[in-house]
């Protein structure tokens, strides 16, 4: 599976960003998809998932009551709606589909800044 993330970019503290993924290739709903991030010097960390079904979510306790993931299996994309973003979520964004192995799109630059 192909991924391709956008919707990165600057933004004020205490505002809203929406990342996009969009996969192809694959069996969409084979996948448990996710976000994860990175900063410069530090290990990539989770921070979200959804299941095949989009019923069930999962958050990192740092965006927890913020960010909201969702996943369209007819379009066969993935969003995470961040909202009063912090400057400790500046980031490298990374989309990820899990189904055995782990799949990795190029990131996407979000920083939070004023």
């Amino acid at each position: 599976v192909q991924l391709q993330a956008s919707g990165g970019g600057l933004v004020q503290p205490g505002g809203s960003l929406r990342l996009s993924c969009a996969a192809s290739g694959g069996a969409f709903t084979e996948y448990v998809m996710g976000w994860f991030r990175q900063v410069p010097g530090k290990e990539r960390e989770f921070v979200a998932a959804v299941s095949w079904s989009g019923v069930n979510t999962y958050y990192a306790d740092s965006v927890k009551g913020r960010f909201t993931i969702s996943r369209d299996n007819a379009r066969n994309t993935v969003s995470l709606q961040m909202n009063s973003l912090l400057p400790a979520d500046t980031a490298v964004y990374y989309c990820n589909a899990k189904s055995g192995g782990d799949y990795w799109g190029k990131g996407t630059l979000v920083t939070v800044s004023s």
